[in-house]
């Protein structure tokens, strides 16, 4: 049974309010801030696949509308983007790639190791590594269409949709305890501007109108237009420009042009679409998940996805999170570390979400963030497995 695109957008909105509500009663999901959309969806994932295997029937949920939720909610983040604002983050950025850049030679380590520990060729170990876990499921069927060429291995294609989509979960479910972690051992709160800034403006504004989001909403749409034809125009260099960063752009753009023009943009009703839109394709995501052929391609993969959360944590508690500045920003950051070095960057994203949504805002990781796991992560991972595939052991 296959639902049309309206039923199943209805269908994701059902499982995100079930997952809002059983995050909110039960106290360890609450407490250790795991996204509303990964419970849901996680959820249904679940009882989809015991379905599917005790009686064959099989619901499929349509996805044409999950890539422009993705182009939208990235649209949404640029809109609530003021110029003013983003150079405080050029030396955020610069430190951030710095933290970065070595964990992907680390993760790629900690995935060969673990490789030869359980007798699989080291490859298997780079599928299980920054191939799928911070390249994605896009990464890992190109290298893996590559391996199963040159290499002549195995069931390599399987092997990396798998660890790329146990990747997806794990960085949703884990980001949560870590960052809280951080907050309750440091007593870490936002900033002294940006927690006066949020209280003032609850205090002293109105309500969003529908006039003003009906505009933010034109925005928005107005910035995937200009952000998908720009992906298709502009020539591509040294490095592809993906098209939710040009959403992106696009967004800053216009929330930056049109004051100049005597109009206000209402960046609460911006976040409110930002917002809204990831949980659906997060939502989408989860429930597309056929868990028991997960199941049945991990095996040893397991070992080496477990050794990678638990490198990861110890990373982000006692590098990522010191190098950003030991504040509440550091700890929201390295949630997000996490969530797009084991899944996406809209991982990532709604890992913040989370965080922030129950503590207060956190302007200079939501800028950061999108910029390091949209535009550098990608040209950083394609050197350091140039040079990890040219090494004998490796790639011989």
């Amino acid at each position: 049974m296959s639902l049309d695109p309206v039923e199943s957008l209805l269908a994701a909105i059902a499982v995100l309010l079930v997952g809002t509500l059983i995050n909110r009663n039960v106290a360890f999901l609450s407490k250790y801030n795991i996204p509303d959309p990964i419970t849901g969806g996680l959820l249904f994932a679940v009882c989809a696949s015991i379905v599917l295997a005790a009686a064959g029937f099989k619901l499929g949920v349509d996805q044409t509308i999950k890539p422009v939720l993705l182009l939208m909610f990235f649209a949404g983040v640029g809109m609530c983007a003021d110029l003013r604002m983003l150079k405080q983050g050029g030396k955020a950025l610069a430190i951030f790639l710095v933290v970065l850049f070595p964990y992907i030679l680390v993760q790629d380590g900690v995935g060969v190791a673990m490789a030869k520990m359980v007798d699989l060729h080291p490859i298997f170990g780079l599928v299980g590594g920054s191939i799928t876990l911070v390249g994605g499921h896009g990464t890992g069927a190109a290298y893996a269409e590559r391996f199963a060429e040159v290499n002549n291995l195995q069931s390599v294609m399987e092997l990396s949709m798998t660890a790329a989509t146990i990747g997806l979960i794990v960085g949703g479910i884990i980001a949560g305890p870590v960052a809280q972690y951080l907050i309750n051992k440091f007593n870490l709160r936002p900033g002294a501007s940006a927690a006066i800034g949020s209280a003032g403006q609850q205090d002293t504004a109105p309500s969003i109108s529908t006039v003003g989001m009906i505009g933010t909403l034109a925005g928005v749409l107005a910035a995937v237009v200009a952000g998908k034809w720009l992906a298709a125009h502009v020539p591509s260099g040294a490095i592809t420009i993906p098209s939710f960063l040009w959403c992106m752009i696009a967004g800053v753009a216009i929330r930056n042009l049109v004051p100049l023009a005597g109009m206000r943009c209402d960046d609460r009703a911006s976040d409110l679409v930002s917002s809204v839109c990831l949980s659906l394709f997060l939502v989408m995501t989860m429930m597309a998940l056929d868990l028991v052929e997960v199941a049945l391609s991990a095996g040893p993969l397991l070992l080496i996805i477990a050794a990678q959360v638990v490198f990861i944590a110890l990373y982000a508690v006692y590098v990522c999170f010191r190098f950003m500045g030991r504040d509440y920003e550091a700890a929201v950051t390295s949630a997000a570390f996490i969530g797009f070095s084991m899944g996406s960057t809209a991982t990532a994203m709604a890992n913040m979400q989370a965080i922030t949504g129950k503590y207060g805002p956190a302007p200079k990781s939501y800028l950061i963030v999108p910029l390091a796991g949209a535009f550098f992560i990608d040209l950083m991972n394609a050197l350091v497995l140039t040079f990890v595939l040219a090494l004998p052991f490796v790639g011989g």
